[in-house]
């Protein structure tokens, strides 16, 4: 059919994960449990860090904006996927997934960036403490949370206009569960190979650049963690890191394999972005918790002085 012929598309098909249905109820339960975990996750650890002045500190201040980003950014996919779960027609309109493509990407490209943030805080805590509240000011946290913020903006601005700027006529159906670049520049009715290029140099600048900076950030900590006396000191830091770094792994790793990698099988695109757009958001309130001291004190505290009022 010629390209004259051709109607513009007005909204997309989302195949989905599955067509079958007993797998469509199961997928549905257990991404309404990942969903409900994620809200109250992250907003019983925001709520811990607002009330415990303890909990008043750079690194918690950090964490308190990826709880944000991590709530924004999995209401903006999982709602949708829901309802589609249990609709035969999975459409959405243009607009609709012109709006989730722009926000998906601002909340999961300021992940990138306040992660990469959050390893120079805990570099500069464990290789340099003298010196650390000299230069982790609120002043100086405050604007690097901007700056984090702002990257989001910047990425998906330019993702977002490169990828919706393409002609998008016949083919409406997206293999895949959210409108995301890639899977949205195999429908289009154009050349893609300059689109796919900006989506590619921005994955330079808000995964690649990030993660190198987190690695550098791990090797200084290792260095400095050796050369400890104390096994105990030795073992406080590699806790205290070690959320941080699972977290990283998960994220990046699963972003970096279809926004980095040649164009890999359909299935196996929409398989991986399970990870950082579902399951991720739930780990990171999950994992910061259980492996927290400070944040398991402040719950208990929290839970008695409800408990005592209560009484």
């Amino acid at each position: 059919m010629s390209q004259a012929n051709q109607t513009w598309v007005t909204e997309f098909f989302l195949l989905g994960l599955s067509d079958d249905p007993q797998t469509q109820l199961l997928l549905f339960v257990l991404f309404l449990a990942v969903y409900l975990g994620t809200i109250l996750g992250n907003l019983l650890l925001t709520s811990l860090v607002l009330l415990d002045s303890q909990l008043h500190t750079p690194m918690y201040f950090f964490l308190c904006n990826l709880s944000l980003a991590d709530l924004c950014f999995s209401t903006t996919i999982v709602p949708q996927t829901l309802i589609h779960m249990l609709s035969r027609k999975k459409l959405i309109s243009f607009t609709g997934c012109a709006a989730q493509l722009l926000l998906s990407l601002f909340f999961g490209c300021t992940q990138c960036s306040l992660l990469a943030v959050m390893s120079y805080d805990r570099y500069l805590a464990i290789c340099d403490p003298m010196h650390y509240p000299l230069i982790m000011t609120w002043r100086v946290c405050g604007l690097l949370a901007l700056a984090c913020w702002s990257s989001g903006v910047l990425v998906s601005m330019v993702d977002s206009a490169f990828t919706l700027h393409l002609p998008y006529q016949g083919d409406n159906r997206i293999s895949h569960f959210i409108c995301e670049p890639p899977a949205l520049l195999v429908v289009a009715s154009a050349d893609t190979h300059s689109s796919e290029m900006a989506v590619f140099l921005m994955g330079v600048v808000i995964l690649l650049a990030p993660i190198s900076l987190i690695m550098i950030s791990y090797v200084c900590i290792i260095m400095s963690v050796v050369k400890m006396k104390t096994a105990s000191g030795r073992l406080k830091a590699f806790s205290t890191c070690g959320s941080h770094l699972i977290v990283v792994i998960i994220f990046y790793g699963s972003a970096i394999i279809n926004y980095m990698t040649p164009r890999s099988s359909k299935e196996r695109g929409k398989m991986v972005s399970v990870f950082y757009t579902v399951i991720n958001p739930m780990l990171n309130p999950l994992i910061y918790s259980l492996r927290n001291k400070d944040v398991k004190r402040a719950f208990w505290n929290a839970a008695n002085r409800k408990l005592f009022c209560s009484t």
